[in-house]
């Protein structure tokens, strides 16, 4: 007979192993009169068959500790599991985990299960995975895991065994993959925290997750990707008291009936872009205390009824899409203590909220409300810590009452029009940490008075009026400053040569742009933090100094020296030794030698208009980070490095152009790139443009100018459904405008097209204009510019694209692109036939240049139905016919050019029509009327006689003629004659002038018709 083992032990059974190690050996010598094997065996079968013990969760307690590193909970000021331990003695209490910091026990007799874990922010770092001897304290009913690094680990399935847990909390953990089907078995849960992890909740869904935890009353999913709607039977849970789910995902329609959950205290879905709602009418019995919606897609109004919400503490409706006034009865609210209205389409004037006493954080910044004074009720709220009011339309001047909030730390009120100085009262406000004025109209000097404002960290006084100088020595003392910001004055920035080490605040930003500085700043030899240094448009000459960054060499992100004299650098390294930075702007100045390269951090690299020469360097193409490359108005020369395409992978915006480059373009785009701008004009570029260009598919610009490109037209780039710009004067291109696909797919979103100056042929084909679609419609809403933003952790910036067109008869460069410039230009080519009708719908456009071409037939009189037309060049054609009279209807029509075609007729009169003058009908032989020197036939005009004789009664002006014929009809031939002849002798001269006047009929001006200013 043989005896067989089974060695394939459990984890129980592993556990029980360890238990009988711990606890049994020191006394095995006991019961050697029995078989070892049987009692190990007795010991296994009976421990798998019951519950664990309390002995056996302190050892499962001891293991999960051992199963972090001894490193991770060794941190200053946390030494969790110094009590965590087992010893051979029963008497020693530290053998009792209920005593151990951060367990908890059902109660303190020796048996009591372990039913509460937190161990929250205790610096744990580790992997937790199903066998973890965690899982066997199947008596939990909280357990907090919070903050600590669990990263790479997921939510194990084996958590399921936890049944009894009433509230489980693994936020800010690391925990990272799909949420495990078994979190949804923990039916018992009334507290489920998951936050603020890299979690995703697909499979299942929400609405699975959560359909069986009946009894939730806290449910805190934010910053997990969920990606789906919110379960309308969540307005079931009558016992929810808090809802977080910030930054979810969450598409659709909020349920609005969860807002009326009886005891809904917390609701928070603030970051949710794609989340819809709206506040519905509220009742008097709601237990709301904090309403956060920032950030998501909520619209409509804020009804009346928000006075039901007596209990509101705070009120976050930032950067919604709410409208219309702000109801009175908000005042009402007077428990509230944070409002937040900020960046909504809010109207009208803020009503008084001076009954809101207990209010610390108050921002009603970008609204459209009604132009306005500082309220003076702001002066009541005196608990106030922070004041946001930018970009509401303030105006007049900022108020001495602003002193009674004693306790502001935070004031902005940037973006408006605040006017005349800043009152010596507001230098009262000496606990001030953070102040924003800046984008108004203020005038006056700078107050030295900020030297006593100790608690300043941020100044911002940038773009307004002031005047004077400002010291650096000012600011000696005030250690907690960090930003200072005071550009675009008409100030000057005054620096002496003597500080050391220690003298001045570590600054994080300097912006000193336009402060009249004429050196580089000797004191940032000693700035050891700085991130953002802005020195643009001052005096600075010379080269760079060596010392400028080396002491934040380590630490700066941002360097913008553009509109200076700076002509290059100390250094004589090829690379910026610069390990941190991401953006660095050093254009419009004399900058000589090689391009040099930036680390490869780097994000937006500007050059541009200096005068560096060589080729580019290949090892640009390392730049992997990179977004924005300007290199234009340089002598840089030789051809593009072949890796160059590679760049698209990162790159948004791409500008060589006004160089000496030559060769082919770079033809290797690669798929979905995210390039929204190629500038390549004023080089030498060859060939055929890059057909690789199809994979640009976010292009909004590409400008291929003044190169020698020789190709027929890439119709093709039709497909691009972003290209709103297509510049490709001035080349080598030829041949018909051909090759359409569909219609309704060429350039939807064109409205600048230049394709002067190259050997295009034949007609025009109409359906292109057809499809042009972004030239059709006029306009709604405020104007604004074709830009990039480029978001970093702490600013943006924004890049501006300029353009070089001919526009008003003269080449001009939009620094600017502004969404209502929409242009025409196809002169000097060889293009024939008729004019296409299909331009009259093109409604936007505002420049039509077709001169230098040879097109015959009419002037389109349908090009009177082009309202918002300014420039209008038909020169140098085979155009015959009259001017038509719908020309008058052009109100805005500021430049018009038909010289040098076949005109003829009368020129029209009109009020825009009689400011231009010769030049614009020269060559047109058969025209006549002013301003041209040749009248038209029978145009002299002259008043009729004022007498008045008993022949002119009798014979009406506009009846001589018939009552001529009826009297040679009725009296015959030589009655007609006599009494026509005696006619004649009395009236010939008023005949002849009554019978022009006949001919040539007057033309009613058309009455001047303002410009609509949504335009």
């Amino acid at each position: 007979m043989s005896i067989y083992i089974n060695t394939n032990i459990t984890y129980s059974q592993r556990i029980n192993l360890n238990l009988f190690n711990f606890f049994m050996a020191p006394h095995f010598h006991h019961f050697t009169f029995l078989p070892k094997t049987f009692l190990f065996t007795l010991l296994l079968l009976t421990c798998t068959q019951s519950l664990f013990t309390h002995d056996e969760e302190c050892l499962s307690l001891y293991l999960f500790k051992q199963s972090f590193p001894h490193a991770s909970f060794e941190a200053p000021g946390f030494r969790t599991f110094d009590s965590w331990r087992i010893t051979n003695n029963a008497s020693n209490d530290g053998s009792d985990c209920c005593l151990w910091d951060g367990v908890v026990c059902i109660n303190e007799e020796e048996d009591g299960h372990v039913i509460g874990l937190d161990l929250s922010e205790r610096f744990l770092r580790g992997h937790i995975n199903s066998s973890s001897s965690l899982f066997n304290l199947v008596h939990l009913q909280t357990l907090n895991l919070a903050m600590n690094d669990f990263t790479e680990s997921e939510i194990p399935s084996q958590i399921s065994r936890l049944k009894q847990l009433r509230s489980l909390n693994l936020s800010d953990t690391g925990f990272s993959g799909q949420i495990p089907n078994e979190v949804s078995h923990l039916i018992q849960l009334s507290s489920l925290d998951l936050s603020w992890n890299p979690l995703k909740l697909q499979s299942p869904s929400l609405e699975k997750l959560v359909q069986n935890l009946t009894g939730l009353e806290e449910l805190d999913l934010s910053g997990v990707d969920i990606s789906s709607s919110l379960p309308r039977f969540l307005a079931n849970f009558s016992s929810l008291r808090s809802i977080k789910l910030e930054n979810c995902f969450l598409q659709n329609e909020f349920p609005v009936a969860i807002l009326q959950l009886p005891k809904l205290k917390f609701l928070d879905v603030a970051s949710n872009s794609y989340l819809t709602g709206f506040l519905p009418e509220f009742h008097n019995n709601s237990l709301l205390e904090y309403l956060i919606l920032n950030s998501t897609g909520f619209s409509g109004i804020i009804p009346k009824s928000i006075v039901n919400l007596n209990r509101l503490i705070s009120l976050n409706l930032r950067s919604c899409s709410f409208l219309g006034i702000i109801p009175g009865s908000l005042a009402n609210l007077t428990q509230l203590t944070h409002l937040d209205l900020t960046l909504n389409e809010f109207t009208g004037v803020v009503p008084s909220l001076a009954s809101l006493t207990k209010l610390t954080v108050l921002n009603l910044s970008g609204n459209n409300f009604e132009e306005g004074g500082l309220p003076d009720w702001l002066g009541k709220l005196t608990n106030l810590t922070t004041l946001i009011l930018a970009r509401m339309n303030l105006y007049g001047e900022i108020q001495p009452f602003l002193t009674n909030l004693t306790k502001l730390s935070r004031i902005w009120m940037g973006q408006n029009s605040l006017v005349g100085r800043i009152p010596s009262s507001f230098m009262n406000l000496t606990q001030l940490s953070n102040i924003d004025l800046s984008l108004n109209q203020l005038q006056g000097p700078i107050s030295s008075s900020f030297s006593n404002f100790k608690s300043l960290q941020d100044l911002r006084l940038n773009d307004n009026n002031f005047s004077g100088k400002v010291e650096l020595d000012w600011f000696i003392g005030l250690n907690k400053l960090e930003a200072l910001i005071i550009s675009h004055n008409k100030i000057s920035f005054v620096a002496t040569n003597n500080y050391t080490n220690g003298t001045l605040p570590e600054l994080r930003m300097i912006d000193l742009e336009s402060c009249n500085l004429k050196e580089y700043p000797t004191f940032l030899r000693f700035q050891h933090k700085l991130r953002f240094l802005f020195l643009s448009h001052n005096n600075i000459h010379g080269l760079i100094p060596e010392w400028s960054w080396i002491n934040s060499q380590e630490t700066l992100e941002m360097i913008d020296l553009s509109h200076n004299f700076i002509t290059g650098f100390h250094q004589s390294h090829y690379f910026l030794p610069l390990v941190r930075l991401k953006l660095f702007i050093i254009g419009n100045n004399l900058l000589q030698g090689r391009l040099r390269i930036p680390p490869r951090t780097i994000e937006v690299y500007d050059v541009s208009n200096n005068y560096l020469e060589g080729e580019i360097p290949p090892l640009i193409c390392e730049l992997k980070s990179l977004r924005v490359l300007a290199l234009s108005s340089n002598n840089i020369t030789g051809i593009l490095p072949p890796c160059f395409g590679s760049l698209s992978n990162s790159l948004f915006a791409l500008d060589l152009s006004a160089n000496n480059l030559q060769g082919t373009m770079m033809n290797s785009f690669t798929q979905d790139n995210q390039l929204k701008v190629i500038a390549l004009s004023g080089n030498q570029f060859v060939g055929q443009v890059s057909k690789s260009l199809i994979n640009c598919t976010h292009l909004e610009i590409l400008s291929l100018g003044d190169n020698s490109f020789d190709d027929v037209f890439p119709f093709w780039l039709g497909n691009l459904v972003e290209l709103q710009v297509l510049i490709l004067r001035s080349n080598n291109f030829f041949g018909e405008l051909q090759r359409l696909t569909t219609a309704s797919s060429q350039f939807p979103k064109l409205r600048i097209i230049d394709l002067s100056n190259n050997g295009f042929s034949g007609q025009l084909p109409h359906k292109y204009f057809e499809s042009w679609n972004a030239m059709k419609l006029v306009r709604v809403g405020q104007p604004s510019s074709m830009e990039t933003r480029i978001k970093f952790q702490y600013y943006e910036e924004v890049v501006s694209y300029i353009i070089t067109i001919t526009y008003k008869s003269s080449k001009q460069q939009f620094h600017q692109i502004l969404n209502l410039l929409v242009a025409i230009d196809l002169s000097c080519n060889k293009f024939e036939g008729e004019i296409p009708r299909s331009l009259q719908d093109l409604h936007r456009l505002q420049s039509l240049n077709l001169s230098n071409n040879h097109f015959t037939g009419h002037v389109l009189s349908s090009l009177g139905n082009l309202k918002n037309l300014e420039s209008l060049d038909l020169s140098r054609n085979k155009l015959s016919g009259e001017i038509p009279q719908q020309m008058l209807q052009l109100d805005f029509l500021a430049v018009l050019n038909l010289s040098f075609n076949h005109l003829d007729g009368r020129i029209p009169q009109g009020p825009h029509f009689d400011t231009f003058d010769n030049n614009s009908y020269l060559g047109n032989l058969g025209l006549c009327g002013k301003p041209l020197s040749k009248e038209c036939q029978h145009s002299k005009v002259s008043t009729p006689p004022q007498t008045s004789n008993m022949s002119e009664s009798f014979f009406p002006s506009d009846r001589v003629d018939w009552i001529v014929i009826f009297c040679g009809l009725g009296s015959g031939l030589v009655i007609g004659i006599v009494f026509g002849n005696f006619l004649y002798a009395r009236y010939s001269d008023w005949f002849i002038e009554r019978f022009g006047m006949q001919k040539d009929k007057w033309v009613r001006p058309l009455s001047n018709r303002r410009r609509n200013q949504a335009l």
